[in-house]
């Protein structure tokens, strides 16, 4: 569903590699949705002074360090969901009946938050459209 493509940005031949990756890519015929969603990451930012990337859509991060981590996940999730056609959502449900057992078996429970005072329950989930539409159907409320 997605290449991520980390370069040691402080290698001196890191431009050349990049075109090699490229081009062996483009050579394995893969979709050009694919080719056109790479996410281009540069890593060891921390050994360049104020680095910043010159490439568009480049995000720099340093591995050792943990910069950059979290927007790296964020895009890594964003691109998964566009590529997947999924949706993070949060659901209301009551804990007496059925929902959250389903939404375990059909969807991919990230998060429960419990509200013992009235037995509901806030549910994050990924979810595909059919089945949030099935869901929609069978617990209506």
């Amino acid at each position: 569903d997605l290449i991520v493509h980390v370069r040691d940005i402080t290698h001196p031949e890191t431009i050349l590699q990049k075109a090699t990756v490229l081009s062996v890519l483009r050579n394995l015929n893969l979709p050009s949705h694919l080719l056109d969603s790479i996410i281009e990451v540069h890593n060891k930012v921390d050994l360049v002074e104020r680095y910043k990337p010159t490439e568009e859509n480049a995000l720099a991060v340093s591995a050792l360090h943990g910069h950059g981590l979290e927007e790296l996940k964020q895009e890594i999730e964003k691109k998964i969901l566009t590529a997947t056609g999924k949706k993070v959502l949060t659901v209301s449900i009551n804990l007496e009946g059925p929902q959250l057992s389903w939404l375990y078996k059909e969807a991919t429970v990230q998060e429960v938050e419990v509200m013992p005072e009235d037995g509901t329950a806030r549910v994050k989930v990924i979810i595909g459209s059919s089945a949030f539409g099935r869901y929609k159907n069978l617990f209506p409320n």
